[in-house]
């Protein structure tokens, strides 16, 4: 199917939700549920694991780690599908999702805790690389921004819920109580999918996993992650571009692989898919910075407690549900300018933030975050939809799974990169005023570049995705 013969109206919700489709909505909105809100909460409570297991220089490696192993599985998520079968593939996802929130809720030192966020990011990763293969499995063409629309509301709720239990939780000198609260959910997931999705036949000759591009991308984004955490600065020298090569290698090899990791165009700028998931590995890169430092750098400026900050933060989540609900029902011609000017945004609010965020001059910090959050919500869920109607049949698992593993990683290198940015600046040794006002403006500067490129990969979506 391509995208110029796609249909260009849009069903209402009670279509949408028709025809038996609604217990396969309401699991994707839990799955999504998971992912949103770990987020949000870890994001609360990371100055607080900081001080509790002295791991201040361990902050990119928190989300990378995490973003690592999101990787890893949202990669080989639709070859599971395929293989194993959705709904059993779905309930072991949750249940390992639990185990790594268990043992991030035990970890006596920073290193375990990461080990467990890694654990964490395998069993989210396939959460959510399930989830978009059920999308596109259940929803025709015209159902999907409504559906991406519900995916973005749910980021909304998070967005209340996330940074008011992290941060009680981290107030009450208990963060720890926070994974076991996300164990739980997670095991809530593995038994709900059990109820609601249906026993899928499996596609024993769907082919092999490529092993070695998920390989390459691994090692990639942890020689990234780890010259966040190190000081020594050749060898940062020598881990950056290494991590860069192998991502690269992983791209070309992919490209000309029998067993490909991604939808064949993938790796092809000048192709629709190709621009797509270079605008979400851009736009992700160029942003994640600020979600991650931004709360231990205004609890230090502004004097805000955990909860305070967590919801100055998320500011860019409910900016986002906000502007993707008011143009869901946009037609086509909008459809691809909203990609534009969303991507356009995001260098801008970066900009800004880079300039204020450890100035103490909060309500511009709000403004660059809102700018940020509203960026995403204009462009994405249209991104998305572009992506999925442009699928071939014998690609629909692999190319929605695989719009949760560039996305990821994309987020993964982004947090890598803005890691060793604040340690450069000595985030590492401690939170002191010329650490701070250095890191505040670094961690969103070095996004700018990032964002930019995304910019210019959605203009070329949005010019090739035009009849």
């Amino acid at each position: 199917m391509s995208a110029t013969s796609s249909a260009e109206d849009t069903a209402s919700w009670r279509e949408t939700l028709a025809d038996g489709r609604w217990p396969a909505f309401a699991l994707i909105m839990l799955g999504i549920w998971l992912m949103a809100a770990d987020a949000l909460v870890t994001t609360t409570i990371m100055p607080s694991v900081g001080r509790d297991l002295d791991g201040y220089a361990w902050f990119g490696w928190a989300t990378s780690g995490y973003l690592v192993g999101v990787v890893a599985a949202a990669s080989c998520a639709g070859w599971l599908s395929d293989r194993v079968g959705l709904r059993p593939a779905m309930i072991g996802s949750g249940i390992l999702l639990a185990i790594g929130c268990a043992v991030s809720a035990l970890g006596p030192d920073m290193p375990t805790f990461v080990a467990g966020r890694m654990v964490q990011g395998l069993g989210a990763g396939w959460v959510a690389g399930f989830c978009y293969v059920t999308i596109n499995l259940v929803f025709e063409e015209r159902y999907l921004v409504r559906v991406f629309a519900a995916a973005t509301s749910i980021w909304g709720v998070a967005t209340f819920v996330g940074p008011l239990v992290g941060g009680l939780f981290a107030d009450a000198g208990n963060w720890r109580g926070v994974f076991w609260l996300f164990a739980a959910q997670a095991i809530l997931f593995a038994i709900a999918t059990g109820r609601l999705v249906p026993a899928r036949e499996r596609k024993p000759g769907a082919g092999g996993l490529p092993w070695l591009q998920i390989a390459l991308i691994v090692l990639g984004v942890s020689a990234l992650s780890i010259a966040g955490v190190v000081e020594r600065g050749p060898v940062q020298l020598l881990l950056v571009p290494s991590g860069i090569v192998l991502l690269a290698a992983a791209i070309v090899i992919d490209r000309r692989a029998r067993e490909r990791l991604l939808p064949r165009n993938a790796a092809r700028f000048g192709t629709l898919i190709g621009a797509a998931y270079a605008t979400y590995f851009l736009l992700l890169a160029g942003e994640v910075g600020f979600a991650i430092y931004a709360p231990a750098i205004l609890q230090f400026t502004n004097g805000l407690s955990a909860t305070q900050a967590g919801y100055v933060v998320a500011i860019e989540a409910l900016a986002w549900t906000a502007a993707a609900l008011a143009v869901a029902g946009s037609g086509a011609v909008w459809r691809r300018r909203w990609i534009v000017i969303g991507a356009a945004l995001v260098p801008a609010s970066l900009v800004l933030l880079s300039l204020v965020l450890a100035s103490g001059m909060l309500v511009l910090v709000i403004i660059g975050g809102a700018l940020l959050g509203a960026g995403f919500g204009l462009s994405y869920s249209f991104i998305s939809r572009a992506v999925m109607t442009s699928l071939d049949e014998d690609e629909r698992a692999t190319g929605s799974a695989g719009i949760g593993a560039v996305r990821d990683a994309g987020a993964a290198t982004g947090a890598a990169v803005a890691g060793i940015a604040a340690n450069l600046t000595g985030f590492a040794q401690g939170l002191t005023p010329e650490s701070i006002a250095l890191a505040g403006f670094w961690v969103c500067a070095i996004g700018v570049p990032l964002a930019l490129l995304g910019l210019l990969a959605a203009s070329r979506l949005a010019r090739i995705a035009a009849p």
